[in-house]
């Protein structure tokens, strides 16, 4: 029987093989974890679906399934010898690709990897089968898919198993701007004509080498990902950053006071953990920044839940895991899970829920250096908070020059929603907030 990619959560397609874990003519048993697939910065186990010997592996690390995608062939009886023999792929999950057809009853195909496509146009398309199943693809060709308003079952996969690659797209693409091209005969009167549909940028690959040595290697999975994120990120949302620096003089003399308490009680006392209660109090003033855009429905919605994503620098790239219900906790309480939640993100235990549901970012770069930055917006999310380095600096008080420990702070927010008189009020209430932490406030019971 073939072990195929389960349903990983609601949006999510697929992802990158991350390592397998299973080696052909091993015996599995039911719930075994067989890979770890990395998907949206998360890595999941994949558990078996059944007891048997692995006959046959499909996948490879690096590899990028798609939901319902065959990950291995099982060998149903106990026979070790015959299951390193490769099993014969079914005959009802593997149909032959129906041949390009004058018909205008049958869809176009695209052409597969490497075939050169021919001068004559491609028929017109009839509506697919929605009882035929989707074609394997990854959640990238998916993506574009739905954004160039392409049916994935008009395509021919030329990969195994029919699975759709970035080729068969631009193949059918192609294929479509041929069509397009082709002499029509004249419409009626009174009719409208049909646009053609815009053909696929073409990407051309650099020859870097030609001015001297250059060193290539693939990017990672995740790093593919929060290029993807940045991007539409970007693209998406108009931003605007507010700049600003609070005064963190006395908040810094109360952290140094009652840290060697807090670790004691196995947690780490960080600007973070006052940052955190410091933006849910100013977030309650200004619900507006706790809030998105619903663009199906051109809605606002306020949420009234404070879960607060925190950016986590590791080696693989930049993580986001959201630390929940950040109203509810205590200094200490939230100290622990700052700790707690930065380990599991740098040793890539979070699950793709920990990455989901936040209401707000706070990205600290404090503890590397720098001082001002310009955060990106963490769609759906409106608003996203860069804390940089304190330093000390001459500071006019009562008349008086003093040094005081100064924290550069910086507000990025979706200008279809937020004002520039708004994240002026509100930097200023955060810069109070920050300013008013009490002894009380940081008492240990």
């Amino acid at each position: 029987m073939d072990v195929r990619l389960p349903k990983l959560g609601e949006n999510t397609e697929g992802g990158a093989v991350v390592s397998i874990l299973v080696k052909e003519g091993e015996r599995i048993t039911n719930g075994q974890t067989i890979l770890e697939l990395e998907s949206e910065k998360a890595v999941a186990p994949i558990p078996s679906t059944a007891d048997g010997i692995v006959a046959e592996l499909k996948v490879k690390e690096g590899d990028r399934l798609s939901v319902g995608q065959v990950i291995l062939t099982l060998q149903a009886n106990g026979d070790t010898a015959a299951a390193s023999t490769p099993a014969p792929p079914a005959a009802s999950t593997k149909k032959p690709a129906p041949e390009p057809s004058s018909s205008p009853s049958k869809p176009a195909t695209a052409s597969p990897a490497g075939a050169t496509a021919t001068d004559e146009p491609v028929p017109a398309q009839a509506e697919p089968d929605e009882r035929t199943p989707e074609p394997a693809a990854s959640p990238e060709i998916r993506r574009i898919a739905r954004e160039l308003g392409l049916e994935l079952r008009r395509i021919r996969g030329s990969e195994r198993g029919g699975r759709i690659v970035m080729t068969d797209l631009r193949t059918y693409i192609q294929q479509l701007h041929r069509l397009a091209s082709a002499p029509k005969p004249a419409a009626p009167a009174g009719s409208a004509a049909t646009p053609a549909p815009a053909p696929a940028p073409r990407v051309e690959s650099i020859d870097f080498a030609k001015w001297g040595p250059v060193v290539r290697k693939p990017m990672s999975a995740l790093r593919r990902t929060i290029s993807r994120r940045m991007v539409e990120n970007w693209n998406a949302i108009p931003h605007v950053t507010q700049f600003d620096a609070a005064d963190i003089t006395d908040l810094m003399a109360l952290r140094k006071k009652f840290a060697p308490e807090y670790e004691r009680r196995g947690a780490r006392l960080t600007l973070t953990s006052f940052a955190l209660k410091a933006v849910v109090s100013v977030l309650k003033k200004h619900p507006v920044f706790n809030s998105s855009i619903d663009d199906a429905t051109q809605e606002v919605v306020t949420k009234e839940y404070y879960h607060i994503g925190l950016a986590v620098d590791t080696e693989q790239g930049l993580i986001v895991p959201v630390l929940r219900d950040v109203e509810r906790k205590s200094l200490w309480e939230l100290s622990k899970e700052i700790g707690e939640l930065a380990d599991k993100a740098r040793d890539r235990k979070v699950s793709a829920e920990d990455l989901k549901g936040g209401t707000f970012t706070i990205s600290n770069q404090g503890g590397i250096g720098g001082a001002h930055f310009t955060p990106i917006v963490n769609k759906p999310e409106v608003a996203i908070l860069g804390l940089g380095k304190g330093a000390l600096q001459p500071v006019v008080r009562e008349n008086r020059v003093e040094p005081r420990l100064l924290l550069p702070i910086a507000l990025s927010y979706d200008h279809r929603l937020i004002d520039g008189g708004a994240a002026a009020r509100f930097t200023v209430d955060l810069m109070a907030a920050l300013a008013a932490f009490q002894e009380s406030d940081l008492v240990l019971s």
